[in-house]
C-alpha cells in the first residue's frame, strides 16, 4: 500500500472508487492523503493544517477495513506534521464511533481536555448539504518523543 497526497486530476478516480471527498480545497495547504493498493484508491484522510493540525475525514472502503489502511493513513498524517515541524496532531471522533475510538487509542491518541462538542444542523460538503446530529470528542497525540529530566530521549 502506498500513501500519497491527492494529485490534480485524481479526485474523480477517488470518488468513482466509492470514496467521498467531503472537504473543499483550502488555500492554507491542507490536503487529502490517499491510500493506494494495486493502483486503486482504498482510503483517504484529510490533513487540515490548522494550529494545531487536525486529521479529518478518514474513510476506508468497506472491503479494505480492518486491514491497516486507517492506521497507515494516520501514520502518514503524523509524518507530514512532523516534517512541517509540528509536535501535535488532533482528531475529532464521534462519541458513538467505538471502532474509531479504539483505533486512535491504540495509536496513542488521548483526550485533549476539550469538552465534547455537540454538532447539529446542515453542513455544506463538496457533494452537497449534509444533516449532522452528533457529539464529537477531541483527541490528540504528541508527536515528539518525550525528553527525560537529564535531557536524553526516553525509550
Amino acid at each position: 500500500m502506498k500513501i500519497l497526497p491527492l494529485s490534480a486530476g485524481e479526485a474523480e478516480h477517488v470518488v468513482a472508487a466509492g470514496l467521498g471527498l467531503a472537504r473543499r480545497p483550502r488555500d492554507d495547504g491542507s490536503f487529502y492523503l490517499i491510500a493506494w493498493e494495486d493502483g486503486q484508491p482504498v482510503g483517504h484522510a484529510y490533513l487540515a493544517l490548522d494550529d494545531p493540525p487536525e486529521l479529518q475525514d478518514v474513510e476506508v472502503l468497506p472491503t479494505h477495513r480492518r486491514r491497516g489502511v486507517a492506521s497507515a493513513l494516520t501514520q502518514a498524517a503524523e509524518d507530514e506534521v512532523r516534517a512541517r515541524g509540528g509536535a501535535l496532531l488532533t482528531v475529532t471522533v464521534s462519541v458513538d464511533n467505538q471502532a474509531s475510538q479504539a483505533l486512535y487509542r491504540r495509536l496513542g491518541y488521548r483526550d485533549s481536555g476539550t469538552p465534547p462538542r455537540r454538532v447539529q444542523g446542515t453542513v455544506q460538503i463538496r457533494s452537497g448539504p449534509l444533516e449532522v446530529d452528533d457529539t464529537l470528542l477531541t483527541w490528540q497525540k504528541e508527536l515528539r518523543e518525550p525528553v527525560d529530566s537529564g535531557g536524553a530521549r526516553s525509550s
